[in-house]
């Protein structure tokens, strides 16, 4: 008899997973929320069709270890990476100021006529990145050993 994987399964093995469809940008969607990056750590690679983020990504998938285990919540250098990028188009996002932090709340995926849509990053503060795919290719890769959340609590929202 199988059972379904439970966070626990994971234990400290770094994530590296794919999305090919919605259904599984809504899991990577689920864990880069509250994930926080300074603006200078975004890229378009127009000429590889890659845009590239280094984000400080909350163990979403640690917390309720952390919670049973009476230890400190963690966070994780991960880069996410959306393949395919036609265009790239943002909304309260200045690149200009280079001590932005911005931080992630979602991602989704509008699916067009054909494979092709938009990568939808929704933005704290109201700001967006809106990316113009040829057909959904998501990659989320953990690169750094977890580290204690320097706030110590797991990220709320009202």
């Amino acid at each position: 008899m199988s059972q379904d994987a439970k966070f626990e399964d994971g234990g400290e093995a770094p994530l590296n997973l794919g999305a090919l469809d919605g259904d599984d940008l809504q899991v990577i969607s689920s864990l880069v929320q509250d994930a926080v990056f300074p603006v200078t750590e975004m890229r378009w690679i127009a000429a590889e069709r890659k845009f590239a983020l280094l984000l400080n990504r909350f163990r979403w998938e640690d917390k309720p270890v952390a919670e049973q285990r009476g230890r400190p919540v963690e966070r994780v250098q991960s880069v996410l990476v959306v393949d395919n990028v036609m265009r790239v188009a943002s909304q309260g996002v200045d690149r200009s100021e280079k001590d932005m932090i911005l931080s992630v709340l979602s991602m989704a995926f509008e699916a067009g006529e054909d494979a092709d849509g938009e990568v939808i990053l929704t933005l704290a503060g109201d700001g967006a990145i809106r990316l113009s795919v040829e057909a959904l290719e998501v990659t989320l890769k953990d690169v750094t050993r977890p580290y204690l959340a320097p706030s110590g609590k797991a990220p709320t929202h009202e």
